[in-house]
């Protein structure tokens, strides 16, 4: 019995979360809420590049989608219509195109259709989607001005209430 007390204790030593993992700042870039939403810098569709980190201090919605996905469809004149209510107040949303998945012609015909006015990001080679561990489509990340996660929904289609929520929660958080 003491030798199994013994081994716990020890073991419950080795295994705990170092002091840095309290602050989320410090802790290692995780696709979950609570961590840093994991960096990258993609080619926008149209020309120009986009690097996540570059946008602190804003909010920031990244939803991953790609043109042959029927609730990606379904939500994207919602997400359109929220971000132009919100852009003023220094809302930015990038749509990913899982291009490694779909085709960078495929996502300009469905930009064009759906009158997208936010930056389109294209994952040509999937490392978003890899980093990001995607598991459906549509994905959607929304991320405070600091940089966290504060709320993730994979599938769709979300309704223009749920992206309001999320939104206005990330808009209320002092920068």
């Amino acid at each position: 019995m003491v030798v199994v007390l013994s081994l716990g204790t020890v073991w419950t030593f080795l295994s705990r979360i170092p002091a840095t993992a309290t602050n989320p700042l410090e802790r290692p870039a995780s696709p979950r809420q609570g961590f840093p939403a994991p960096d990258f810098t993609l080619d926008l569709l149209g020309g120009g590049e986009v690097t996540l980190s570059d946008l602190r201090g804003k909010p920031v919605v990244v939803n991953l989608w790609a043109s042959w996905c029927p609730p990606c469809r379904a939500e994207m004149p919602a997400i359109e219509k929220v971000y132009r209510d919100y852009k003023d107040l220094g809302l930015v949303v990038l749509g990913v195109n899982t291009t490694n998945q779909d085709s960078e012609a495929d996502a300009a015909t469905f930009v064009r259709e759906y009158g997208l006015t936010f930056p389109i990001p294209l994952d040509r080679d999937g490392s978003v989607s890899m980093r990001y561990s995607l598991r459906g489509l549509p994905t959607t990340f929304f991320i405070d001005r600091m940089g966290i996660i504060r709320s993730v929904i994979v599938g769709g289609p979300m309704s223009e209430a749920v992206i309001r929520i999320n939104i206005e929660d990330l808009l209320k958080e002092t920068p």
